[in-house]
């Protein structure tokens, strides 16, 4: 039966690669996949990791209709075996309930990719809204370590280093951004809660960068 399935967990956990693995191990077999994206590190219209992987994927606006996109899509000819859908926590609940429809209407797998909690450990809309609907949902085993080589489970945005627990719940950052940028940074909840980053704590990384990863994306 088709399934919807949200992959979860924190930033830097690699919920991307595991939608671009998916999305490569379908098309080998021969499927075709719908694959959409938002806000993505690379530019719009894209869907990457930080290992330097992408591909082409749908950019998904307030306004986007997922199943009335794919019924579009369907009934002019075209072919969708499957649907990925990341940065799914910052998708509306509206636009949740059509990606439902579609597995339940479509009869299409689903497979949607996202962090749970905002820098305030509050669920988004959209990954609360998954909680309630998926058939499925998988926690990503590929652990992100806090600083102080525990497992992270929680996200922090930061400024200048710094945790700050006020502000809109998206900003758009990355966890390798400039220290006097917003910037997020994946916290145990002791720290979290402490508020307490790497920087504040003075703390050196754990290990370098050891794969090529472009600063770019």
């Amino acid at each position: 039966m088709p399934e919807l399935v949200f992959f979860s967990g924190t930033m830097d956990c690699g919920k991307s690669t595991l939608a671009l693995q998916i999305e490569h191990n379908r098309s080998a077999r021969g499927l075709q996949g719908m694959i959409y994206a938002r806000d993505d590190r690379a530019g719009r219209g894209k869907l990457s990791s930080r290992l330097g992987l992408v591909t082409e994927a749908v950019e998904v606006t307030d306004d986007t209709d997922f199943y009335a996109h794919i019924v579009g899509t369907l009934s002019s000819g075209g072919r969708v075996d499957y649907v990925i859908a990341d940065e799914a926590q910052f998708l509306a609940p509206a636009q949740i309930d059509q990606l439902a429809r579609v597995v339940d209407d479509l009869e299409l797998d689903v497979f949607a990719f996202g962090i749970s909690t905002d820098f305030r450990s509050k669920l988004f809309p959209g990954s609360q809204r998954l909680v309630e609907l998926a058939d499925r949902i998988e926690v990503l085993q590929v652990e992100a370590l806090c600083w102080c080589g525990a497992r992270a489970t929680h996200n922090a945005r930061t400024l200048d280093g710094q945790m700050v627990v006020e502000g809109a719940q998206v900003v758009i950052g990355d966890v390798h951004s400039a220290p006097a940028e917003v910037g997020y940074e994946v916290l145990c909840r002791r720290h979290h809660r402490r508020r307490q980053t790497a920087a504040s704590a003075h703390a050196a990384a754990l290990s370098p960068d050891v794969l090529p990863v472009d600063a770019a994306k």
